[in-house]
């Protein structure tokens, strides 16, 4: 993740392409094999799981099921073209734990109100949990995933806010700091989905508030996936556990510094201690 998110002289300047002066690609393609060689174990480990009768029913098992032939051996050409990198390559998930205990507490009696103390999260209450949509679109708005969205390029000379923009111009947009313009928002860099509350603005790149996903034609083509994911794994995660921080740190003593990668990451890893409830 951190070498795909530095600068890259080689992608300003083509002619440094294959001198690759800063070892980049070379790295990228040391770290992609170790994780070629991790994911093909896991994929193998399965595949002979296969003749005990053990199964996960998870989406590795569905996928794998997909490429079974003739109740022979397992085949990866007849649905992913070819072999299992696209089997590996297929699913990817992300969630966050809010460090504001009481917007926590608010979230988990929402999911209580509606689950009860043993229901099961699924995805068709996510709906009815408003204050946790609220979660989700306020920590959006403060940490997107992409701070700076896919670069677009002008197609012609335009003129935005009084600046010309001119044609085959790269631009990228910080949606960052779109989020945290305190011409938009009252109180930016507060964490509070009590904002989202009552307001029609979405994140799915209709209200150009907050577009932590794009917007128009080059958006994010993972959006609906990813915001049907975070929604269920985040309000899972609340419903099944309660939450404590590692040795005792306090919430309100969090580091939320950042660092810039291919997504933004926190500078110190979150880690937390599930408690089960």
């Amino acid at each position: 993740m951190e070498e795909i998110g530095r600068l890259n002289v080689a992608d300003y300047f083509p002619v440094f392409r294959l001198l690759d002066p800063q070892g980049i690609r070379r790295a990228m393609k040391i770290y992609f094999s170790k994780l070629s060689d991790i994911f093909y174990g896991i994929i193998d480990q399965r595949l002979k799981s296969e003749a005990s009768s053990v199964a996960s029913n998870d989406v590795l098992d569905a996928l794998l099921n997909l490429t079974k032939e003739d109740n022979h051996e397992w085949s990866f050409r007849h649905v992913f073209g070819g072999d299992r990198h696209n089997v590996q390559h297929s699913g990817v998930g992300n969630g966050r734990v809010d460090k504001q205990p009481k917007n926590n507490g608010k979230a988990r009696r929402e999911l209580q109100e509606v689950l009860g103390k043993d229901g099961i999260v699924q995805e068709s209450d996510i709906s009815k949990l408003p204050y946790l949509q609220s979660v989700v679109k306020e920590t959006l708005r403060l940490h997107p995933p992409g701070p700076l969205l896919l670069p677009h390029k002008a197609q012609a000379d335009v003129e935005i806010c009084g600046f010309t923009v001119p044609k085959n111009s790269q631009v990228l947009v910080n949606a960052w700091a779109i989020g945290r313009d305190p011409n938009t928002w009252t109180n930016p860099n507060a964490f509070v989905p009590e904002r989202f509350q009552g307001s029609e603005i979405d994140v799915k790149g209709r209200d150009f508030e907050v577009i932590p996903f794009g917007s128009g034609r080059r958006m994010c083509p993972g959006m609906p996936l990813a915001h049907r994911m975070v929604h269920l794994m985040l309000a899972s995660l609340l419903h099944s556990f309660d939450w404590k921080l590692e040795d005792g740190l306090k919430p309100e003593d969090m580091d939320m510094s950042e660092k810039f990668g291919i997504t933004l990451q926190k500078a110190k890893p979150l880690r937390a201690i599930p408690i089960r409830i």
